[in-house]
């Protein structure tokens, strides 16, 4: 039997809705709508649009179920950290952006509540200046959360609009920095000691959870009543659930406009030099631990092509790649993980400014630039590869690389130079994928664990191998 489910599948950059068709021994995605996202900046700090996102979502829900009218399932993922606030049942403002200057105040504030070993005790999460806890804490202090019934993380926030149904997914709720890591449920003494209101958090589910059918005014507008389910919808565990893995010794590089860097355990590890190395424990899929570390991303080389093309260039991004391919000279190597690059603005500047800081050379060339950025996202993947080994013991014999960073042949290639181990690219729409998976082990169109499910990704979907040089 093959039947359709619908993935929802929003990024920082851009929305999806896709078509997958599941059956025993087929997966096979169609991609039915495509849409922009990103900050917006509003006389009270950078937001996401996230009313035009759901209005995108409900267009492209319409076309998948005109084409299936059989539809079984909708699911949602995205990314991490954000949410909505509700008062009498409606959301009160676009959520905030985690770019947002805020969380500063909240950073300041939880610390002089709770220290850094302790907190990393509880959550086992490594810090980030915009996890939820902070930014829940500059609400807090802001008197945003006055008056506030719920807090909706944002892939929970569009299940609530299509079904009404309130509640949190584990996988997405690891992210905020209030669940204990330890039986991933909320840690209502941290929450009480950051003074925060308990009511607020909603149920807990595990993903493939079905959560209910359409509400009847959604239904009517797709023209279809469709179930729907929790997938992994932090969009990291559902690209990771879809990893085309054979060999258990894998990493894995999750790589868009964050690169997500780590190793997929049993059990957390909490030591302290896993905290000192700003390595988290999140939650995936079935119980799993995503153990791994956050590296900018392609955000880098995306915020340097947006400075470029304001200042009225034209780049060919394609073109601008197969030149840094080409550049001969020694790259100037940064840390992408500096502060400085995380907010948005002339990105060339910033890493010009780290490069003559550190006494290296500043690229003199926009292709030259580009070769520096992407030796810098690998020299930061082999660092962080070889620390999840020391921190684990695990052995790590294959990296995979998915999502929209396996399409860049050069990353991909220095990568597994600068490792010393091959690199699997793809599948470049991991994230769909293991959400469709999900949704079809749910619906039971197929069984099995996550070694089965990856196993059926291996066999249907395209891969890259890349060997390192010497």
């Amino acid at each position: 039997m093959t039947a359709a489910v619908a993935a929802v599948d929003l990024g920082a950059t851009s929305g999806r809705v896709i078509l997958g068709h599941v059956g025993h021994n087929e997966l096979t995605l169609t991609p039915i709508a495509r849409f922009p996202n990103g900050a917006v900046s509003t006389p009270t700090g950078l937001r996401w649009d996230v009313s035009a996102l759901y209005e995108h979502i409900l267009a492209g829900l319409t076309v998948a179920a005109e084409r299936e009218p059989d539809l079984v399932s909708i699911a949602v993922d995205s990314w991490a950290v954000d949410y909505g606030l509700l008062r009498s049942g409606t959301m009160i403002d676009e959520p905030f952006h985690y770019r947002d200057e805020r969380t500063a105040g909240g950073v300041a504030a939880v610390d002089a509540i709770v220290g850094r070993p302790e907190l990393y005790t509880a959550n086992g999460l490594q810090f980030l200046p915009f996890n939820t806890l902070y930014q829940l804490t500059a609400d807090r202090l802001d008197g945003r959360l006055d008056g506030v019934e719920a807090a909706l993380l944002i892939p929970d926030l569009i299940d609530y609009w299509l079904t009404g149904q309130r509640f949190a997914e584990r996988t997405n709720a690891s992210t905020t920095g209030l669940l204990r890591v330890t039986d991933r449920e909320w840690d209502d003494e941290l929450i009480t000691r950051l003074g925060l209101p308990r009511e607020i958090f909603p149920t807990l589910i595990d993903a493939g959870t079905p959560v209910g059918s359409l509400l009847p005014e959604v239904a009517n507008r797709i023209r279809a009543n469709v179930p729907v389910s929790t997938v992994g919808s932090h969009d990291t565990a559902s690209a990771v659930a879809a990893i085309p893995a054979t060999d258990p010794d894998f990493a894995y590089i999750s790589c868009g406009t964050w690169s997500l860097v780590g190793v997929e355990l049993e059990q957390p590890v909490l030591s302290e030099a896993g905290r000192l190395a700003n390595f988290t424990n999140e939650g995936g899929v079935d119980g799993r631990v995503r153990y791994l570390h956050n590296v900018m991303g392609l955000w880098v080389l995306s915020e340097s092509v947006r400075t470029w093309e304001a200042a009225g260039e034209q780049i060919d991004l394609p073109e601008l790649l197969r030149a840094a391919a080409s550049v001969t000279e020694p790259a100037s190597v940064f840390d992408p993980d500096d502060p400085r690059f995380l907010a948005p603005g002339d990105m060339p500047a910033r890493i010009a400014s780290w490069l003559t800081e550190h006494g290296q050379r500043v690229p003199g060339s926009r292709a030259a630039m580009v070769r520096s950025i992407l030796e810098s996202l690998a020299d930061a993947y082999s660092r962080t590869i070889d620390t999840a080994r020391e921190l684990t013991g695990k052995t790590i014999s294959v990296i995979h690389l998915v999502g929209g960073g396996s399409l860049n042949t050069l990353l991909c290639q220095l990568t597994a130079d600068r490792t010393g181990l091959p690199v699997i690219a793809g599948p470049v729409e991991a994230t769909a994928i293991g959400n469709v998976l999900i949704q079809a082990r749910a619906q039971g169109l197929v069984s099995g664990d996550l070694e089965t499910l990856r196993a059926i990704v291996a066999r249907s979907s395209a891969q890259e191998r890349y060997l390192p040089r010497a």
